[in-house]
């Protein structure tokens, strides 16, 4: 006799997997296309960032410029989210 409820079991056993796969990959272009710029963002947080920040609190800056990114951790938070991704990554991976 057929085993219906194992059917359906592994059919939606597949259409869940297939979704995360689906969103993962989907995920993992966009991460790659961001890559150069969270390199760039390090390079700015490591050189240049702490200057523009003194040239801000010295009202060097004009009142409508956006600077989230002058924040005391604005791109220190996305360094270190970065880094969670690329460990949960590896740990993910290396099964």
């Amino acid at each position: 006799m057929a085993d219906i409820e194992r059917v359906k079991r592994n059919e939606k056993n597949y259409c869940d997997a297939k979704e995360a796969v689906d969103a993962l990959l989907s995920a993992l272009t966009a991460y790659e296309a961001a890559l150069p710029l969270i390199k760039s963002l390090r390079s700015y947080y490591e050189t240049d960032w702490i200057n523009d920040v003194r040239d801000d609190e010295a009202g060097l800056f004009p009142p409508e410029l956006r600077r989230g990114v002058l924040t005391e951790d604005a791109i220190f938070d996305l360094l270190t989210s970065d880094a969670a991704v690329r460990d949960d990554a590896a740990r993910i991976f290396s099964i």
